[in-house]
């Protein structure tokens, strides 16, 4: 494992409905370490059963694995995952129900990559400033792409939850994207979050609370109570986040913290 210490935290939250969807694993191994959140489509029923699955067993598979790149690792954990979704589905009888986005980054002692599909997000930042985030697989991100909307106006847009990819229904072709390796190196931080979190806190705010944490578990805290105070009278979706640390300045003293 690369000398750079690694720290994360992850939480979640059912906010205004009766039930929590939404899922968080990680896993670390001498080779490297992932993190998994998954956000189950409630408008299907048992969403909260299909995020739960891949999350699991994205995870399974990190442990399991050996040998092999982290682009390996992650399209495997995106296809098994997946079949192990669909044949949950029939078994249950259950097709038209259980469905569930998901967002995975993996590391090994060199390199940091992820893979998302749906509208569950990661945010990269490199010494407190925002580099790049994953697109939603959504129609508001199609309308931003044909310059219909602005960017800004994906978060309160009409159609938001209205999903173009997801796990849980047959894939003709690869629906998930991977996106390309990035170094592992220090001062890095990382934000999965479903868009029960992302819609209540804009980007600035997330670096602007990313530059006072020591620590990932200060950073999500933070952030949601900026969540909680700009979801307040909007009956809050499930939300759910993980922040992972790489070391540096912030130096910190455990691989994970977890909380749910």
């Amino acid at each position: 494992m690369s000398e750079i210490e690694m720290s994360c935290y992850c939480l979640t939250n059912k906010g205004g409905r009766e039930v929590n969807e939404d899922s968080t694993a990680v896993a670390r191994t001498p080779e490297g370490a992932c993190c998994i959140l998954a956000d189950g489509l409630g408008g299907h029923g048992m969403g909260e059963v299909a995020s739960r699955l891949v999350c699991d067993e994205a995870a399974r598979i990190f442990r399991e694995r050996s040998g092999g790149t982290v682009e390996e690792y992650l399209r495997t954990a995106f296809e098994t995952a997946q079949a192990s979704l669909m044949a949950a589905q029939e078994g249950r009888g259950a097709q038209d129900k259980m469905k569930t986005t998901m967002v995975v980054l993996a590391t090994d002692e060199s390199t940091v990559q992820w893979g998302h599909i749906g509208d569950s997000r990661l945010y990269y930042f490199k010494n407190n400033r925002l580099v790049s985030r994953t697109l939603d697989h959504s129609v508001p991100q199609m309308l931003v792409a044909s310059g219909e909307i602005r960017e800004k106006d994906i978060r309160h847009h009409e159609d938001r939850n209205r999903l173009l990819r997801v796990m849980g229904i047959p894939w003709r072709k690869k629906t998930y994207e991977i996106a390309p390796p990035i170094p592992f190196d220090e001062n890095q931080a990382f934000l999965l979050c479903s868009d029960g979190f992302w819609e209540y806190i804009e980007e600035a705010e997330m670096a602007a609370f990313l530059a006072r944490s020591a620590t990932p578990r200060q950073w999500l805290e933070h952030m949601e109570q900026e969540v909680q105070k700009n979801g307040i009278g909007k009956n809050m979706d499930n939300y759910s986040a993980v922040g992972l640390f790489t070391g540096g300045m912030r130096q910190p003293k455990k691989w994970f913290e977890f909380w749910k």
